[in-house]
């Protein structure tokens, strides 16, 4: 069966293997090549092929002329330009031994410019992931979700971030640090300017510290926590706690839940079919989304109700599919 776009209904779409085939009206088609549909001259089949960026279309271009190819005409945009690699940050709920999300944001690239470096044509999204982190925090409140800490790894550690978290909303948090994130460990060396990186510290392991993050207008209790990795090596963990009254294995205990949005976003791969849309436009994709995230909701409230995980029960609900169109065609053939 051909996929089908809400926005592009004049195309049909069959995926096979490693390319795609799209019928198209065939005056349109000539349309957008830039010429004539009448008589021979055109074969009514075009073959297209997908890049990253803008400048890459320039480059192949280039390429396909150099080796005999003629330029009918020049790189433009089209209409249907599709949408891929969307970034999605998600904020989950653990309580009880229950994760829910309670909201989402789309990273919208919208905006086009040209990296200094690579000179490559590029795009960014109006707001920041911080910015979209504390949209998400705010709309939790503004829910009335009740919850006491706000747990994120280093790319939400920013300054912002924290003072959201504590003079904003009133909540707690725990928030990973990067090693070169720079501390002084008195309120006189932080009116100095006297600063160090927090991984030139010699921190007892798991006993917290208090100390002044470099641009923070209050304390923080800093943690080291060593690990190790999945190869035998050893890992350092850094953890800002603003809650002062807080003890070491608390601390890591509460950021130990943080967890729980990697296994959610397992989840939304794994059994909701996150990446596997055939969609290609940002209103599809969003809709795509927004179906995934409710699916792995409901696989997480059907888990608590019958005491599976969700593999589990993605395997029961996919037999149990099976086995209704297996009796459905047995119907058939009886017919």
């Amino acid at each position: 069966m051909p996929l089908r776009d809400e926005d592009t209904e004049s195309i049909a779409f069959f995926q096979n293997r490693g390319t795609w085939l799209a019928l198209y009206p065939r005056d349109a088609l000539a349309v957008d090549v830039g010429i004539s549909s009448e008589g021979s001259g055109f074969s009514s089949v075009t073959l297209a092929h997908n890049v990253r960026t803008k400048s890459e279309v320039d480059e192949l271009l280039h390429v396909a002329v150099e080796v005999g190819a003629i330029r009918v005409k020049p790189a433009a945009d089209t209409f249907w330009r599709s949408v891929k690699g969307i970034n999605i940050l998600n904020c989950v709920y653990h309580a009880q031994g229950v994760t829910l999300p309670v909201a989402f944001e789309i990273v919208r690239k919208t905006i086009e410019f040209t990296d200094e470096r690579s000179g490559q044509t590029r795009r960014r999204s109006e707001l920041t992931k911080n910015e979209l982190m504390r949209r998400m925090l705010s709309v939790c409140v503004h829910n009335r979700v009740e919850f006491s800490y706000v747990l994120a790894d280093s790319w939400f550690s920013s300054k912002e971030n924290m003072e959201f978290i504590r003079d904003e909303l009133g909540k707690q948090f725990v928030i990973a640090l990067k090693s070169n994130r720079t501390e002084t460990l008195s309120y006189e060396s932080k009116r100095q300017g006297s600063f160090q990186r927090i991984d030139t510290l010699d921190l007892p392991e798991g006993e917290p510290v208090r100390v002044w993050l470099r641009g923070l207008d209050f304390p923080v209790l800093l943690l080291r926590q060593v690990f190790t990795n999945a190869d035998g090596s050893a890992g350092t963990l850094y953890l800002a706690c603003s809650e002062l009254d807080e003890g070491g294995e608390t601390i890591c205990a509460i950021y130990h839940r943080r967890w729980k949005v990697e296994t959610f976003h397992k989840t939304l791969k794994s059994n909701a079919a996150l990446a596997k849309s055939p969609t290609k436009t940002v209103r599809t994709q969003s809709n795509h989304f927004f179906m995934a995230i409710y699916s792995a909701a409901r696989l997480e409230w059907m888990g608590v109700r019958h005491g599976l995980n969700h593999f589990a029960l993605r395997t029961r609900i996919y037999l149990k599919a099976v086995r209704h169109a297996f009796e459905e065609l047995q119907l058939l053939k009886a017919a």
